[in-house]
């Protein structure tokens, strides 16, 4: 799920987590892998305490945490633990502790589909209604090869409404499959990429169908045995007694043990564990050609190109793209109770894996693994020191950017800041550390660098996010206008206060502080809402919209939470 008041679940990046700091002054203390273990550890304290530095800097020792593994060439930079596994034990979080991956299972199920097509048993032009022929038409134009690059245009089943309310219940194969089958598609397959979750529970089918073994007993047989990764497994077909470690969600009073969830029901799309070891082993064995041949994993790694040959920087259960100017295989997984990312530069031998045992309220994986790794190639990404701008220096930023055809990056100042919004995006306060230079803050890899022309006008921003750069011109359009104001009075907004259900685990609580009027999702910090009128609340932080219901006898019967092009409906409950 992607949206701000959604909880994270099997997305390729953790979205709405809680960034903590801490900073270490300790000296370096990397555990060493076993002796079985075929990865070797570099005896270079300086750059591994460069590491060490930014894994104490983002997990607190008395919080759930973070298992971390740097490698180079082979050659393990840092590999640690920090926080604890366990916060009820008060027992910390060791390197080989095992945790969900999440969607980060989803390259072992392309691989094991790849290895299918080697075995001859499939194709990837293949039809779905090949292997399920009561499969509604449309699957007659759904390929295995739409299934693994997410432009299929079957919805997400993780994005139905109520998933939550019956994700801890055992399903099996076929029912999950026959829950979504007849669902209309988003789009006509290659025309769009949309990630979902459908496409890999229906690839994880068809490798049952076609092996004749479970899809927990081909990866162990076809992927794991081979590479030696003993503590890796479809959970609850565990190989080794490593110990897991619990998995929590922040609450208002801190961490508390996640949901429960039925590995059923992520299955082939993000029900895999593993360790950090592990992992290192896999990417070790892709850069050994191991598994598949050298054109399938070429195939892998090659992002799929829609009909209309645009880009769509997925290959095969990896994301592609770049970090400082060099390609970047990655994915990262968001699942009750751990948010995960691993990735690789092939060019620089670098791989990193970042997993934590909460789903929300500590630093992403993905940008802690982007710092991990920018340090062990040498070009560590700076801490920016912020510096004030007058309001005339600023003005000259303010305007409209162009990203595509159809949206745009707004700039504008308010008081003493630079906000930046895009088209039906949130909003971001930013800080300027340079004459043209922005930061969103010490937790986030956006910064944005301003250009201008010979005569000194701003013609061009410069995105840095996420080891991308993108540069979107300045157009001569005018900014939108900002959303109407309402005066509403606080006995007024009283009638909305409390407790909304968006799913029987995930809480919108609406409630109000002095004047201000307050949205507050499970798991999550407090959001500003400002009425545009009577009954409709604007939350600009989020890019949300709320617009309260209400019966014939003008009682408040739920709202509608409006964001990312989605209309999701609470009901009051109390």
């Amino acid at each position: 799920m992607t949206a701000i008041f959604q909880k994270l679940y099997l997305t390729p990046i953790a979205i709405a987590a809680l960034l903590l700091v801490q900073s270490s002054a300790t000296q370096a203390q990397t555990e060493h892998p076993s002796s079985s273990s075929s990865i070797n550890v570099l005896n270079t304290q300086p750059i591994t305490q460069q590491l060490d530095q930014i894994g104490a800097t983002y997990y607190k020792a008395d919080q759930p945490g973070a298992s971390i593994i740097v490698v180079k060439d082979g050659k393990v930079l840092l590999r640690k633990g920090y926080g604890l596994a366990n916060v009820e034990k008060q027992e910390a979080l060791k390197a080989d502790h095992v945790m969900r991956l999440g969607s980060i299972s989803k390259q072992f199920t392309a691989v094991g589909i790849l290895q299918l097509v080697e075995d001859g048993k499939i194709a990837l032009d293949d039809p779905v209604t090949k292997f399920f022929p009561d499969y509604p038409e449309s699957g007659k134009r759904i390929t295995i090869e739409h299934l693994l690059t997410h432009t299929s245009g079957i919805p997400s089943y993780t994005s139905k409404p109520g998933f939550l309310a019956t994700a801890g219940k055992d399903i099996s194969v076929q029912a999950m499959v026959d829950s979504f089958k007849n669902d209309p598609l988003e789009f006509e397959p290659g025309t769009a990429y949309k990630y979902n979750n459908s496409g890999y529970f229906l690839l994880g089918a068809i490798i049952e169908k076609v092996s004749g073994e479970t899809y927990a007993k081909f990866v162990e047989k076809r992927l794991f045995t081979p590479l030696g990764m003993k503590d890796s497994s479809y959970e609850g077909y565990e190989r080794s007694q490593q110990v897991r470690a619990a998995g929590y969600t922040q609450s208002a009073s801190g961490f508390e043990p996640s949901i429960r969830i039925s590995m059923t029901q992520p299955y082939a799309a993000g029900a895999l564990t593993s360790t950090v070891d592990d992992l290192a082993k896999w990417d070790a064995a892709i850069n050994a050609g191991k598994l598949l041949k050298a054109e399938h994993w070429k195939r892998a790694f090659t992002p799929y190109k829609l009909i209309n040959a645009q880009d769509t920087n997925y290959g095969f259960g990896w994301v592609v793209g770049q970090f400082e100017s060099q390609t970047m295989i990655s994915h990262g997984g968001g699942i009750p109770g751990y948010a995960t990312y691993a990735l690789s530069l092939p060019k620089e031998k670098i791989f990193v894996a970042v997993l934590t045992n909460a789903d929300s309220g500590l630093a992403q994986p993905e940008m802690v693994s982007m710092r991990l790794a920018a340090t062990a190639i040498g070009k560590p990404i700076p801490e920016f020191k912020p510096v004030k701008l007058d309001q005339k220096t600023l003005d000259q930023f303010a305007g409209v950017y162009r990203i595509d055809d159809k949206n745009r990056r707004f700039f504008v100042r308010e008081g003493e800041n630079l906000v930046m919004t895009r088209t039906n995006g949130p909003r971001t306060v930013l800080k300027a550390y340079s004459q043209n230079g922005f930061f969103k803050d010490h937790n986030s890899l956006l910064r944005i660098e301003f250009k201008r022309n010979a005569g000194g006008e701003v013609t061009e921003a410069v995105v840095h996010q996420q080891g991308t750069v993108v540069s979107h011109p300045r157009l001569n359009e005018a900014l939108p206008e900002a959303p109407k104001t309402f005066a509403m009075s606080p006995e007024q907004f009283d009638i909305y206060v409390g407790n909304y259900e968006l799913n029987p685990d995930f809480i919108l609580s609406v409630r109000r502080e002095g004047s201000k009027f307050i949205v507050q999702a499970t798991g999550q910090g407090p959001v500003t809402i400002s009425p545009v009128s009577a009954d409709t609340f604007n939350a600009p932080d989020v890019g949300a919209i709320f617009k309260f219901e209400k019966t014939a006898d003008g009682k408040v019967q739920q709202l509608i939470l409006t964001q990312g092009g989605r209309n999701m409906p609470a009901r009051k409950i109390n």
